[in-house]
């Protein structure tokens, strides 16, 4: 069995998070808890939504992490999904720009964690 990767995003409301992420990305939770929700990204690879507790985290503090989405298609690709991202009312942080790896730009979910989108290498 080959290992698998599970990238955790520390939400304040987990719940509503994952509304935001299912609309966002078009996918379905595998597991929902009240306070720990996941998406599978394929084979190997999931996506979860942690409202638990650690060190001093309140709901007055930040979240700082940064997942990226990587798609196929080139700068287009990329500037079509800015523009059905940001007509769903999405805060944006960097509107998109050509960076040394390729097309790019990135959002806020509400908890301030940061989603990049860029093109697959």
């Amino acid at each position: 069995m080959s290992p698998s990767i599970v990238f955790i995003v520390y939400v304040n409301d987990a719940p509503a998070a994952a509304d935001f992420y299912a609309d966002l990305l078009e996918i379905k939770p595998t597991f929902q808890h009240p306070a720990y929700i996941a998406f599978s990204l394929g084979e190997g690879a999931e996506l979860a939504l942690w409202s638990g507790r650690i060190d001093d985290l309140t709901p007055s503090v930040r979240r700082t992490s940064e997942v990226c989405l990587t798609l196929p298609g080139g700068p287009e690709a990329i500037d079509r999904r800015f523009e059905q991202w940001e007509a769903k009312g999405v805060r944006v942080v960097s509107r998109p720009s050509d960076e040394v790896f390729g097309r790019t730009f990135v959002v806020a979910d509400p908890d301030g964690n940061l989603i990049r989108v860029a093109p697959v290498d």
